[in-house]
């Protein structure tokens, strides 16, 4: 008798065990992919489909997907034209009739992102939905100065009566504007759980008084972002009161982020500065004791802030035994941390539980003060370090060492005893572990980077020697000879005129899994003629097979936008020269920022950044954080596979009305138009 196999297939198993599957497929391109296998396929990812964030025009209403019935969470920020009010006459062609589309594609949402540039979006959206719980807004452009206070946002507080988190951290708004919305609506404002308050456009942040009113409307919150003035100098300045209205009015928090606006600007502190600011914040660690008793769920928390805050071990020990979830922690400008008196541990170190710990301009923080901190946190798996003069290569190298079994996380930024070249050396120990890293490049002593010392190991170490000429890309420099085998993503900074070859031969040379890399670019041309070479060197990144996802910043790079004076070079010969080579790169995804002109508001692309850009054959996405003319744009047609392609002026202000380089809706139209027209093979 014939026996006859039946060949058992994925499709065998049931629905529910496939659907689920599919669900944890977390990779749009992956989930699009698995839809296309068959129909059963089709409908099992539509129906688990929870998230979407919509890229089309807001004109075409016959592309809307009617399809995605089951998404709760919708991301409308990124609609074009960008940055034009979404449910407008001039981006739809019936806003009335485009609210009602998107209620009945996506009935079940929960969650929405939206660009609010004025209160019409919402007026119109949010009877659509009053079943929303979280809500996120985003605003680049000024606030219409003709607004009441808080009419950008009632239209949510009269129409969602379920909300229980708003995001306002990228949405340009008055400190005016919130605490009288939240005070009118105070039965919702009690349903707050999540609120984000941390924006960059505030120039002071919020008052004594507003934190105050905010915190008491708001006593279930469990996790707040606030920008607080903290600066004695203000009138209304947070001082203790106010921290311990905080934690009176709002004891369930489990996340609390408190910055100085100006500690949000990313601004780089002096390498050779002492370390102090000329002003102490008004805030007594008798206080923040008892602010810290007052929060026992805390598991993360951020004190950001821009004036001293001296001796505050004592308050750090008592914040580990009255928090035992805490688990990350962010400190700016906090003294005394760990000042170890022989073995014994104090302050900081004694929070044995956290696992990531970031900490900015402590002036008095010593390799021995450092080693006590990875003494006692034994778990720590991210580490970042900014502005800390007195720490050496010594002292860092001991740090990763105690904590080669966890660390996979690194920041080394503004330290002055720890440049580029240095900064590798230490990070020696973890090698083979790290899987994200971010340094300066900025050159260590030419002449000896360390003498002969005992390393964590009693070894003797030689002194090492290193002759370079700065302006040469042949460097001659230490390289460990080893590789980086788990690093997935790089993060660099330089200074205007500094060249990328030379840093990258100086020890990261073999780093055969890196993914992604991030090179932020600071800076004033105008002090320079020229370069000293002819390009940054963006083509030696070749060297990393996979290497597949960039983001270039030169939003910091200032220069002339239009004609240079003698002898110097305008912006667009500064792009070609940190362009230059890029085509040789496999990038898949690339976000780009121009260099600007402060004088005139301008952040634009140039005619030799886009004939550059044009020759990144494999690029599939493209966001040009600025603007750019029609024409120059339609030279990114020629790259073949270019799937997404949009300008994002989003820094604070965006430019009300970009006429300089006639970048207007229509503009945007026909680009999309005749990139949507092309055939793509994949």
């Amino acid at each position: 008798m014939a026996v006859s196999f039946s060949i058992t297939t994925i499709n065998d198993l049931p629905d529910v065990i496939l659907s689920n599957i599919i669900a944890a497929v977390s990779d749009v391109r992956a989930r699009n992919a698995a839809s296309l296998v068959s129909r059963k396929w089709l409908l099992l990812d539509r129906s688990t489909r929870t998230s979407l964030t919509l890229r089309g025009n807001a004109r075409d209403l016959y592309m809307l997907p009617s399809c995605f019935r089951s998404v709760t969470h919708l991301d409308l920020s990124l609609l074009s034209p960008w940055g034009h009010p979404l449910l407008s006459s001039t981006a739809a062609a019936d806003p009335a009739l485009f609210a009602h589309l998107l209620r009945q594609s996506f009935p079940n949402v929960k969650s929405l992102i939206i660009y609010s540039r004025n209160p019409s979006a919402l007026q119109l959206l949010a009877p659509q939905w009053p079943s929303l719980t979280q809500i996120k807004l985003v605003r680049w452009h000024q606030r219409p100065p003709q607004l009441p206070h808080g009419a950008d946002i009632l239209p949510i507080f009269e129409n969602c009566r379920d909300i229980n988190s708003l995001d306002l951290s990228c949405f340009y708004c008055w400190t005016e504007d919130i605490p009288p919305v939240l005070k009118t609506h105070s039965q919702i404002a009690a349903k707050l759980t999540f609120l984000n308050l941390l924006n960059p456009s505030f120039p002071e942040g919020f008052k004594a008084q507003e934190v105050e009113e905010i915190s008491k409307a708001c006593p279930n919150l469990k996790k707040l972002f606030i920008a607080c003035a903290f600066d004695p100098r203000y009138i209304g300045f947070v001082g203790d009161e106010t921290l311990l209205s905080i934690s009176m009015n709002c004891p369930k928090l489990s996340l609390l982020h408190l910055a100085d606006p100006s500690a949000l600007s990313n601004a780089r502190a002096d390498p050779d500065a002492q370390g102090f600011t000329p002003d102490d914040a008004s805030i007594t660690v008798a206080t923040l004791i008892e602010m810290f008793s007052g929060l026992p769920l805390l598991e993360e928390l951020t004190f950001d802030i821009c004036n001293n805050i001296r001796d505050s071990g004592p308050a750090l020990e008592i914040l580990n035994s009255k928090c035992p979830k805490l688990r990350s922690l962010k400190l700016g400008n906090f003294h005394g941390i760990s000042m170890p008196i022989e073995s014994k541990l104090d302050g900081i170190a004694l929070c044995q539980r956290l696992e990531s710990l970031s900490i900015r301009n402590v002036a008095d923080l010593n390799d021995m003060g450092l080693i006590a901190i990875a003494r006692g946190c034994s778990d720590l798996t991210k580490f970042e370090v900014q502005g800390c003069k007195n720490i050496t290569v010594r002292g860092m190298r001991t740090f990763v060492s105690l904590l080669n079994r966890t660390l996979i996380d690194v920041k080394i930024s503004c330290c002055k005893n720890l440049g580029a070249v240095s900064s590798l050396k230490s990070l020696e120990p973890i090698q083979d572990r790290i899987r994200k890293l971010h340094i300066d490049c900025v050159w260590d002593n030419p002449d000896v980077i360390e003498s002969n010392f005992e390393d964590e190991f009693g070894n003797n170490r030689k002194k090492r020697k290193f002759d370079f000429d700065l302006n040469d890309s042949h460097v001659s420099t230490y390289s460990t000879n080893q590789t980086w085998s788990k690093l997935e993503h790089l993060s660099l900074w330089f200074s205007v005129g500094e060249l990328l070859t030379p840093f990258l031969s100086s020890g990261l040379e073999d780093c055969p899994n890196l993914t992604e890399i991030s090179i932020k670019v600071e800076g004033d041309c105008r002090n320079f003629s020229k370069p000293s070479q002819r390009e940054f060197g963006l083509g030696s990144l070749s060297i990393y097979p996979n290497l597949s996802k960039m983001q270039l910043d030169c939003g910091e790079t200032i220069g002339y936008a239009h004609t240079a004076p003698s002898g110097q070079m305008d912006l667009s010969l500064w792009e070609r020269f940190y362009l230059f080579g890029i085509g040789v790169v496999s990038l898949e995804e690339l976000d780009y920022w121009p260099p600007q002109d402060r004088d005139v508001n301008q952040r634009s692309l140039s005619l030799p950044a886009a004939g550059l850009l044009q020759e990144c054959f494999m690029l599939r996405k493209l966001f040009i954080h600025g603007t750019a003319h029609e024409h120059f744009l339609m030279f990114l047609l020629r790259i073949p596979n270019l799937r997404d392609v949009q300008l994002r002026e989003d820094y604070y202000p965006a430019p009300e009305n970009d006429m300089s380089t006639e970048m207007r809706a229509d503009s945007c139209s026909r680009f999309e138009d005749a990139l949507n027209r092309r055939r793509i093979n994949d």
